[in-house]
């Protein structure tokens, strides 16, 4: 048992940032409650993956407990964290007694924006966690078996017709791997349709797909898209989805799109939990924290990741992994530099470079002033992610798996669960 009178410190999310603010404390004389609602650690930048049966979900999740068995001053708690109580120094918890802390480290990441049309996402899921991932593999693996079944050739197009609307990381990387799974993977398994014949579209607001990225690197990602048999539209609003498909505005007009599998990428909000905390948001629900990523008027406080709003060199921080972890291990400093008598050091963000891979050896990077895009972004993409993979067993896996499917255009990961009669109500 640890000694009570030691610094107690809470942490809301085992994501990239608490993930990281937990081991930068490893040693230190402090008690450590870290509390999650999932009992596991999530890979997300692979998460399309587990979503298009390229990887199983064990291959980029590893059990909090485990990660933390050797690291005597955590606490591991599985739970729902419902409310944080500044002015008394505690948290709510589903379910179990208000916690009290000394210092708290808030990470609870984000979560899907639909702009206010909440209804959209009982037919076009996000992807965040691996039940989404679960949810929308399922979804893209029964429109085929729905296809297959079908009789009427226009009801086979809808449901042969895949829509990603979003073209960020994650859009991009779906809509390239769903057009590389209907051309390879699948090819010669069905007999009523050719599977080479499914649409695949991506639908982005802009101008450009990852707009993040530089002019000249965004269209080698859309002409990468297109080679693979995406068809990308720009400029492409969407005012309506249900069931049946979406309804969009673009500069020629609105026009409707039959499509029985929708997926969202289109945008994030940071975790409501954030509006507990009594302090200024801004457009997106991220709290706007103090340069030492303290909470204004709580210095005992600190908000890191997806739920923080902070500038460095001008600029708004990204919300990427990159970001989080460095947040994370600069708000475990000023932790200990408070409890020490230390004043604390305001948060520098390191860019490394930004990722985005968009089918088999296809992919854009920046990397400073370098841009690469095809195969040498490719590779970096691949040696990158398994290098940061957390655990050894991990990356083995994930590294024969993605062999495997280099060599072969296979994916075995193709497991629906449950009977065709709970498939989805058509």
């Amino acid at each position: 048992m640890m000694d009570k009178n030691i610094p107690h410190i809470v942490i809301i999310g085992c994501g990239f940032g608490g993930l990281e603010a937990a081991k930068a404390l490893a040693g230190k004389p402090v008690r450590i409650t870290l509390i999650d609602r999932c009992n596991h650690h999530l890979f997300q930048p692979l998460l399309y993956q587990v979503a298009t049966a390229g990887l199983s979900g064990p291959s980029i999740a590893a059990p909090i407990r485990h990660i933390f068995r050797r690291q005597l001053n955590v606490t591991v708690l599985m739970g729902e964290v419902t409310a944080i109580h500044p002015d008394r120094r505690c948290i709510s918890v589903e379910g179990t007694d208000d916690i009290a802390y000394d210092h708290l480290i808030v990470a609870a990441g984000a979560t899907h924006s639909y702009f206010g049309n909440d209804a959209w996402a009982a037919h076009a899921p996000g992807l965040k966690t691996l039940e989404d991932a679960f949810a929308i593999r399922r979804r893209v693996l029964l429109a085929f078996e729905h296809a297959e079944r079908e009789t009427d050739g226009e009801r086979r197009r809808a449901w042969l017709t895949f829509t990603v609307i979003g073209a960020g990381a994650t859009g991009v990387e779906l809509a390239g791997t769903l057009a590389e799974i209907s051309r390879h993977t699948l090819q010669g398994e069905f007999r009523r349709f050719d599977s080479r014949a499914a649409r695949v579209l991506l639908l982005e607001g802009g101008e450009r797909v990852l707009p993040v990225f530089p002019a000249g690197l965004s269209e080698k990602a859309r002409q990468q898209l297109e080679k693979l048999g995406v068809e990308v539209r720009t400029g492409a609003r969407v005012t309506s989805v249900d069931e049946a498909g979406v309804t969009l505005t673009e500069s020629a007009g609105t026009s409707r799109i039959a499509s029985r599998t929708v997926m969202w990428a289109a945008g994030v909000a940071a975790s409501p939990l954030g509006q507990t905390l009594g302090a200024a948001l801004d457009r997106a629900g991220r709290v706007m924290v103090q340069p030492d990523l303290s909470l204004p008027g709580h210095p005992e406080i600190f908000v890191i990741g997806d739920l923080a709003h902070i500038d460095c060199n001008g600029k708004p921080v990204p919300g990427v992994s990159p970001a989080a972890k460095q947040m994370g291990r600069c708000a475990a400093r000023n932790i200990l530099a408070r409890l020490e008598g230390r004043a604390t050091r305001a948060f520098s963000y390191i860019d490394y470079g930004s990722l985005a891979t968009i089918g088999r050896k296809s992919a854009v990077a920046l990397l400073g002033k370098v841009q690469l895009s095809g195969i040498p972004a490719w590779l970096t993409w691949l040696f990158a992610h398994i290098y940061f993979l957390i655990g050894f067993r991990n990356r083995i896996i994930v590294m024969i798996d993605w062999a495997w499917a280099y060599f072969s255009f296979q994916r075995y990961a193709r497991i629906v669960i449950g009977a065709w009669k709970n498939a989805r109500p058509l």
